[in-house]
C-alpha cells in the first residue's frame, strides 16, 4: 500500500472511530481500492462563494477518462480528509462506474474559510446578500463547471447525515446542473424526531457530545470523560442547569439554543426541513435504515412530504435493515447479534444507487426501481411498493393490554378488579437504555452504533419497567407502515416521559438467540407536549390521560413460535435526560428539588384501554 493511500485509509479509519458516522464510510481499504484510488487523480482547490468565502474542495477524476463525465457532489462538515477516500470503499460502486467526484468542507469547517453555523437555516431570499447551504452548493457547481475538464454538466449529490442534510439544502432551491440527489439519513426536525430531541423529549448523551465535538473548533474534539460508565457521569452531574456551568460556559451555540428554546419556537420551527419540501424539481432516492440511532424520522419525512408534491413520479425510498449510514459500510448483513441474512449493503449499493445514479447522470439503462423499496427484516427480504405506507393489503390491528402482562388482538373485557398496571419512577434511579457500563457516544470501542439491536432482558426485572406479551404465535405476523401506542395512564406527579418499546421474542430453543428480545420500534413522548409541541401543559395529577407515542414505521414478520412484547417505562438515561416529574417552564433550567418520585399507572379496561397499532399484512393470517 503506497504512502497516500496509507494516509487516506488511517484518515478514513480515523474519522470513523472518532465520530461514529459512517457517511465517510469504514470499512478498511481493500487491494481491489487501492487499485481503484491508484486509477484516479486528486485536485485540490478552494473555490470562491458569490461573498469571497472561499471553501476547502477535492476533485477526484478518473486518469483513464474516456470522454465526458458527471460529477458526484458530497459535502461535508466532518473533514474531507477522511471523507476524500470514501469513494474507493463506500463509493466503491460508483467509482467504479466513473464519475468525477467532488469532497468539499462546508462554510467554517476544517480548511474552508468563513464561520460555521449548526444546521445553518435557509436564507431569507428577500436579501440579495444572503447566504446559506443552498448559495454554497449552487456556487460550488458553477465553478466546477466552468474549471473543471471534460465534464458532462450533469451533477448529482448524495450524503449521509448532516451531509445528507446538506443534499436537502441543495435541492431547495437547485443549481440547474443538479440532476440527481440522494439525501441519506438526513435529520428533518431537531426537536421533533431527529438527532437532538424526540418528541421534545431532550437526547442528553448525544446532543452533549456532539455539541462538545463540533464546536469546540473548526475541526472535532471528543469530550474527555473521566469516568468510563457515561451512565454514572450523567447523574452524578445532577440537573442539566449544570452542563454549561461546569462545562460548556456559555461557548457553544447550539447548547445555548437547547437552553433557550425548551419548546417548539419559531428557532426550531425555522429549522424543521417540512415548510420547505414544497416541490420535486430534482429525482430523490431518499435512503435510511429502521435502526438508525439517530436520523430514521427525517428520510421517512422526506420523502412523505416530497411525496405530497411529486407530480412527476421522481421520488423514491429505500429503507434497509441499517444503522446509521451502514449502507455505505461492507456488508450490512448484521446489527449486533442480529443476523439479516445476506450483504445488504453492497446489494443496496450495486443494484439500486449505482444505476439510480447512472440514469439520471448518464442517461444509461432503463429504470425498473419502485417507488418504495424496504428490507422486510424477519422474514429477511426486500419488498417493494408502490407507495409508503403501502395502501395495499395491509390492515389496521390493535394488540391491547390485558392482566397479568398479557397482550392481545382481543380488546379487554369488563370486570377487572384492578384495571391497570403501576410502577415507581424515581429520577434519581433511571431506568438505563443499555446495558452498563454505557460507554461514551463518540470514542474508543463505543458501541453506540449498534444499540437498538440490544438485548432487552437486561432491564425486565425493573420495578420501574413494564410489560405485556402475546402467547407463542401460531403463524407468521408481518407489519409494513405506521405503528402507534395510545396510553390512558395517570402518574402523581405533573409531567411526565413514556417510553415504549415493540419487542420481538425470540423462542427459548432458538440455536442462538434463545428468548433473546430485540426491539423493533421504539419511541419516547414528553408528557408536557402530548396536546401540542408549542405549547407544553402540566399532567393533572391523578387523571387519566391519553398518551399518543408515534413509533414510527416497520416492515418486520415476527415468526412463527415467537411472542410480540411491549415494554413501557419513564426514562431511557442517558439516551434521554430525566424528566424532573414536576412540570417547570424550562427542564434544562430545572434544579435538584423539581426532581420527584412519580407512581405511573398504565390502563386496560374497556373504556380506559391501552393498545398499540400496527399496519398488519392481511394476507398474512393473525392467530396469536
Amino acid at each position: 500500500m503506497n504512502t497516500v493511500m496509507r494516509r487516506l485509509a488511517s484518515l478514513l479509519c480515523g474519522l470513523a472511530a472518532l465520530v461514529a458516522l459512517p457517511a465517510v464510510g469504514a470499512q478498511a481499504p481493500t487491494a481491489a481500492d487501492s487499485a481503484r484510488l491508484a486509477n484516479y487523480e486528486r485536485r485540490e482547490v478552494m473555490i470562491p462563494m458569490r461573498d469571497g468565502v472561499k471553501l476547502h474542495t477535492f476533485v477526484f477524476a478518473p486518469k483513464d477518462q474516456q470522454g465526458a463525465l458527471p460529477f458526484i457532489l458530497t459535502r461535508t462538515p466532518y473533514g474531507i480528509g477522511g471523507a476524500a477516500g470514501s469513494f474507493i470503499t463506500s463509493y466503491a460502486e460508483l467509482a467504479d462506474e466513473r464519475y468525477i467526484f467532488v469532497f468539499q468542507d462546508i462554510r467554517g469547517r476544517f480548511d474552508s474559510e468563513g464561520q460555521f453555523v449548526m444546521l445553518r437555516s435557509p436564507r431569507n431570499k428577500k436579501d440579495p446578500k444572503a447566504i446559506d447551504e443552498s448559495t454554497d452548493t449552487w456556487d460550488t457547481i458553477d465553478w466546477l463547471l466552468a474549471n473543471v475538464p471534460r465534464n458532462n454538466g450533469r451533477v448529482g449529490q448524495l450524503g449521509v447525515s448532516y451531509p445528507g442534510w446538506l443534499t436537502v439544502m441543495s435541492m431547495l432551491d437547485p443549481h440547474p446542473a443538479l440532476k440527481a440527489v440522494s439525501p441519506q439519513a438526513s435529520p428533518a426536525s431537531m426537536f421533533i424526531g431527529d438527532d437532538f430531541h424526540h418528541n421534545g423529549a431532550f437526547r442528553l448523551a448525544y446532543g452533549f457530545e456532539y455539541v462538545a465535538m463540533m464546536e469546540s473548533g473548526k475541526g472535532m474534539q471528543r469530550f474527555p470523560f473521566d469516568k468510563v460508565d457515561n451512565y454514572s457521569w450523567h447523574l452524578e452531574n445532577g440537573p442539566l442547569s449544570n452542563i454549561d456551568r461546569k462545562y460548556f460556559k456559555g461557548e457553544r451555540p447550539t447548547w445555548n439554543d437547547f437552553v433557550s428554546h425548551p419548546n417548539f419556537d419559531a428557532f426550531w420551527k425555522r429549522e424543521a426541513l417540512a415548510q420547505y419540501l414544497d416541490r420535486v424539481n430534482v429525482p430523490t432516492l431518499n435512503v435510511g435504515g429502521w435502526w438508525d440511532q439517530e436520523d430514521f424520522y427525517g428520510p421517512l419525512t422526506i420523502y412523505q412530504e416530497l411525496e405530497k408534491h411529486d407530480t412527476k413520479g421522481i421520488n423514491y425510498l429505500v429503507v434497509g435493515p441499517w444503522n446509521h449510514g451502514a449502507w455505505r459500510g461492507a456488508s450490512g448483513q448484521r446489527l449486533g447479534n442480529i443476523d439479516f441474512g445476506s450483504a445488504t449493503a453492497p446489494y443496496f449499493r450495486r443494484t439500486i444507487e449505482a444505476p439510480w445514479f447512472a440514469y439520471w447522470l448518464k442517461d444509461k439503462g432503463t429504470l425498473t426501481l419502485a417507488e418504495a423499496t424496504t428490507f422486510e427484516a424477519g422474514a429477511n427480504e426486500w419488498r417493494q411498493y408502490d407507495t409508503w405506507p403501502p395502501r395495499k393489503n395491509v390492515g389496521p390491528r390493535r394488540l391491547y393490554f390485558h392482566a397479568d402482562g398479557k397482550l392481545s388482538f382481543d380488546p379487554p373485557k369488563a370486570g377487572d378488579p384492578r384495571p391497570y398496571d403501576s410502577y415507581v419512577s424515581d429520577p434519581a434511579k433511571p431506568v438505563p437504555y443499555r446495558a452498563r457500563p454505557i460507554l461514551a457516544t463518540f470514542g474508543p470501542g463505543s458501541t453506540w452504533a449498534q444499540w437498538l439491536a440490544d438485548d432487552q432482558r437486561f432491564v425486565q426485572d425493573r420495578p420501574d419497567v413494564v410489560a405485556w406479551e402475546t402467547p407463542v404465535l401460531e403463524n407468521d405476523v408481518t407489519i409494513a407502515g405506521d405503528i402507534v401506542a395510545r396510553l390512558m395512564a395517570t402518574t402523581t406527579g405533573t409531567d411526565a416521559d413514556w417510553v415504549v418499546k415493540l419487542i420481538d421474542v425470540y423462542p427459548e430453543d432458538h440455536p442462538k438467540l434463545g428468548g433473546y428480545q430485540f426491539m423493533v420500534a421504539n419511541e419516547v413522548l414528553r408528557g408536557r407536549f402530548r396536546s401540542s409541541y408549542e405549547h407544553p401543559e402540566p399532567i393533572v395529577a391523578g387523571k387519566a390521560t391519553e398518551f399518543k407515542v408515534g413509533l414510527h414505521t416497520q416492515n418486520y414478520r415476527f415468526r412463527k413460535g415467537h411472542r410480540i412484547r411491549v415494554q413501557i417505562q419513564s426514562s431511557w438515561f442517558p439516551l434521554i435526560d430525566r424528566n424532573p416529574q414536576t412540570f417547570v417552564p424550562n427542564i434544562f433550567k430545572a434544579n435538584a428539588a423539581d426532581f420527584r418520585v412519580a407512581t405511573q399507572r398504565i390502563y386496560r379496561s374497556p373504556t380506559l384501554s391501552s393498545y398499540l397499532q400496527m399496519s398488519i399484512v392481511t394476507s398474512n393470517p393473525i392467530v396469536p
